[in-house]
């Protein structure tokens, strides 16, 4: 579909806060930059948690549903009728990032109630936070096209933003974890309370086929409300590499948890260390944690430094690309050993677009990446044994190894590029504003 102008979106998005690589922030963060520098105008609206100092360019918006505020609604009747001068204080940036990295905000089993609330809407106990978000929307909205939702539990929305006259449009990618993580009955209000809002989303988007199968059978919705729009990176961002690592070194990008399967990657790493040729092999851990993760990954380096092997284990920074482009270097490996299927494994991506081959289970959207690219090993069962021989298999040959990530990179550039993300957001965006 030819574009005959540029197309005006108002993109909500709920951040997290800096504490661990979060796909979903980074794909929101991507794919908004990636519109702009294509000509169109959006506009970033941050929900509860405000975006990092890197991205603060791409902020043009107050930020709404202020995390400590959306908390003392929840909890507190009185501050579901407090000034907007004390809410004002509340939402504080600097007071939002430091409470995100010490009381666990976004820990999906604490905030049951608070999801069943916001996906309730109008009904919802943040009522005048909704009030406040519709406000500003009236002022703004002339000349918009739509407003994007940037996941499923923001749905609450939908039928209020859609009575303004604007379209919403919602990203999809990996709910589920959150969703099935809430106790009950929780977890299944929320899902009801999705499938119940589903009807006033235009369209709903999907980052992999895998997902869009997944999230139809959740939401009870038809296929043709659901479309599949691979998610890319920049691939001008990332520095391929340009010959094998000098040393077998594996590296992990993810959140470190035992949701990433940390917990495999490492007793499978201590145990190669002990197979000949291997001896020198290193862990590069990179992606950060949460407050609730800590105890964990202490677990981890006890675990490393009973073994001896503390010193070959290091952590790095992610924050910043250039950050996670310096890990990738002489990386021979990437592996992330994930717990569940995932929707779209961002990291399996960016080490593609390094040059660096992905080992992962045979699940999820992993089999897709693996299709496309060629630059995947995928392994059956989620066990030492099984994981240990699909990284010996690339560990052993550097050369190879190298080759395969090259050979994936000219996978990733053909399949997975944010250029053709946003070619194909913007032509869905086209149809959704003419239908």
């Amino acid at each position: 579909m030819t574009v005959t102008r540029p197309i005006r979106i108002l993109f909500l998005t709920a951040g997290t806060g800096d504490g661990f690589y979060c796909e979903n922030c980074l794909r929101d963060l991507d794919l908004v930059r990636g519109l702009r520098d294509a000509g169109h105008d959006v506009v970033l609206v941050p929900m509860y948690l405000p975006v990092g100092a890197d991205n603060a360019d791409l902020v043009r918006s107050p930020l709404f549903f202020g995390g400590i505020n959306v908390f003392l609604q929840q909890n507190l009747g009185l501050f579901r009728h407090s000034p907007r001068w004390l809410d004002q204080v509340l939402d504080s940036p600097r007071l939002l990032r430091w409470l995100s990295r010490w009381t666990g905000m976004t820990s999906a089993r604490q905030l049951g109630q608070t999801t069943v609330s916001m996906l309730q809407g109008p009904a919802g106990r943040q009522a005048k936070e909704l009030q406040r978000l519709l406000g500003w929307l009236r002022t703004v909205q002339k000349g918009f096209d739509l407003v994007c939702l940037s996941n499923a539990l923001l749905v609450g929305l939908a039928e209020p933003i859609r009575r303004l006259g604007l379209p919403v449009v919602c990203l999809l990618q990996d709910e589920d974890g959150f969703l099935d993580a809430l106790p009950r009955p929780y977890s299944d209000k929320a899902w009801e309370l999705i499938r119940s809002a589903a009807g006033y989303v235009r369209c709903f988007v999907a980052v992999s086929h895998y997902y869009a199968g997944l999230m139809r059978g959740y939401l009870a919705i038809d296929s043709s409300k659901v479309c599949v729009i691979p998610i890319g990176v920049n691939h001008k961002d990332y520095v391929p590499a340009q010959g094998p690592s000098d040393t077998p070194v594996i590296g992990y990008l993810s959140r470190l948890s035992w949701f990433g399967g940390l917990d495999l990657l490492v007793e499978t790493f201590l145990c190669l260390r002990r197979v000949p040729g291997l001896g020198l092999l290193q862990l590069r851990l990179c992606g950060g944690q949460e407050r609730g993760d800590k105890a964990f990954v202490r677990r981890m380096i006890r675990r490393c430094r009973a073994a001896g092997l503390g010193d070959a284990v290091s952590f790095w920074p992610w924050q910043e690309l250039r950050q996670r482009q310096a890990f990738f270097d002489g990386l021979t490996v990437l592996a992330v050993p994930e717990t569940r299927p995932v929707a779209a494994a961002r990291y399996a991506l960016e080490a593609l677009a390094c040059g660096v081959p992905v080992v992962g289970p045979d699940h999820g959207v992993l089999p897709e990446l693996q299709s496309h690219t060629g630059g995947l090993v995928l392994y059956k069962d989620h066990t030492v044994q099984s994981l240990g021989a699909a990284l010996e298999y690339v560990l052993r040959d550097r050369q190879g190894a190298f080759e395969l990530g090259k050979s994936g990179r000219e996978g990733l550039l053909r399949h997975y590029t944010m250029d053709l993300t946003v070619s194909r957001f913007v032509d869905l965006c086209m149809e959704v504003v003419r239908s």
